[in-house]
């Protein structure tokens, strides 16, 4: 969420760059600012009549101690009318408060100044591309055929179960989504990242703390007699563990890993593109989160970019980055950098991890903040990453590690797995 007084300072330039989304911010702009006024102008007068108030029963209070009981009536009457006026003035600066703030939920964030003007994906901008991309046998097949031939992964099971997009694990297939995970997870233990295993349902509050609420809402999983929401990323539950935290700049870095399956309706996803595992209603992913010093957060995001390299080296899978243009940069990121791997059988591109600086955008939401060293509290910085996610890495495994004897393990996960081939 933009701060009002950026918004109030500052309002020809975020209405500029936030063209570069592809959204005309001038509108909700005017409404936000003219909610705001007339919230202060209510605050204000709701000041003076408590002012008022407080100092007619002070003179009450004189002029009954100096025996003046008939004008001090006529003032308590006076105190009465104030109240009814403090109250109505009350109820209205609530209502203004809370139709202010739902207007403030509907704009997204301002892009940093690297991000490039587009309105898809295909105008993202390729910073990076490394790993040779092998030459497979004759006969290669897409995953989801691996997946058949070799038993390990059951898609119709899945939907017997509950649905498309549920599949259902088997087996080696079983054995190396465990693997992963525990790999995924050690790698982030090593980075300094500390693991937390947290709730797979949020509230309603920690949904609009990381700004899926409302801008996600068709999207999510909903449990409506609880009013709890499924979560479609480790991110909602674990950035917010520092909802409403006042820390110390002696604090940061703060750095968290946690594992989840992941939930997310995909609406309207249909197609060869979204087959087997390229998109899926429940998945597992590893994620990173990290909430830093304004100073020092885009460094860390330079730092959680070269991790997934990293992973991504170690698993010998070849990939490139994109910096993601404005039209199809996610609702809260200031910047995004999105990795994809390179799915030999389909011959494209497939999406695995987005590594994202929010900067103050998601900490508005959720008060997060920090004593700066004059001990004037300051909004921190929230980033965070997929690492990784598992399907599309999975399917990259299968796919690319293909064999005519079996599908080979990535060496780096032999340990994990207990097994170098499928065959």
């Amino acid at each position: 969420m933009l701060q009002i007084q950026n918004i109030r300072e500052n309002k020809e330039g975020i209405i500029a760059a936030l063209k570069k989304r592809n959204v005309d911010a001038e509108p909700m702009i005017a409404k936000v600012l003219e909610l705001d006024e007339k919230r202060r102008s209510i605050q204000t007068e709701l000041d003076a009549t408590l002012a008022e108030s407080n100092k007619l029963s002070k003179e009450i209070g004189m002029l009954f101690k100096t025996g003046k009981a008939q004008e001090a009536n006529v003032l308590k009457e006076k105190t009465a009318g104030l109240k009814e006026t403090s109250k109505t003035l009350g109820d209205d600066l609530n209502t203004t408060a809370d139709e202010l703030q739902q207007q403030l939920y509907l704009i997204p964030n301002v892009p940093h100044e690297s991000v490039p003007a587009g309105s898809t994906e295909e105008d993202n901008e390729e910073i990076f591309k490394e790993g040779d991309i092998p030459t497979l046998p004759k006969e290669a097949l897409p995953h989801w055929e691996l997946a058949k031939k070799y038993d390990i992964i059951d898609f119709e099971l899945g939907v017997k179960i509950t649905g498309a997009g549920f599949p259902v694990y088997k087996g080696k297939g079983a054995r190396l989504q465990r693997a992963l995970i525990a790999y995924f997870l050690g790698k982030n233990a090593e980075a300094g990242y500390t693991e937390m295993q947290v709730p797979l349902m949020v509230n309603e509050d920690s949904g609009y703390g990381t700004g899926q609420l409302p801008d996600k809402e068709g999207q999510m999983y909903h449990v409506p007699a609880d009013n709890l929401y499924l979560i479609p990323t480790a991110e909602v539950p674990v950035t917010n563990l520092h909802r409403g935290d006042l820390l110390a700049e002696s604090d940061f870095p703060i750095k968290y890993t946690g594992y989840t399956p992941c939930f997310r309706r995909e609406a309207g996803s249909y197609g060869a593109h979204v087959r087997g595992l390229n998109r899926l209603h429940q998945f597992d992913k590893v994620e990173i989160v990290r909430l830093e010093h304004p100073d020092n957060s885009y460094q860390a995001l330079d730092e959680m970019v070269e991790h997934v390299k990293n992973i991504l080296r170690e698993l010998k899978l070849p990939y490139r980055i994109l910096r993601l243009c404005g039209g199809d940069l996610g609702f809260t990121a200031a910047l995004t950098f999105d990795f994809e791997v390179f799915s030999t059988a389909q011959d494209r591109w497939l999406e695995i991890s987005s590594v994202s600086n929010f900067e103050t955008f998601q900490a508005n939401r959720l008060k997060l903040r920090y004593k700066d060293e004059n001990g004037k509290s300051q909004l921190a910085h929230t980033l965070n990453g997929s690492a990784l996610a598992l399907p599309r890495v999975l399917a990259g495994i299968l796919e690319n590690y293909q064999t005519e004897e079996g599908i080979k393990i990535p060496e780096v996960l032999v340990p994990y797995c207990g097994f170098d081939t499928i065959a």
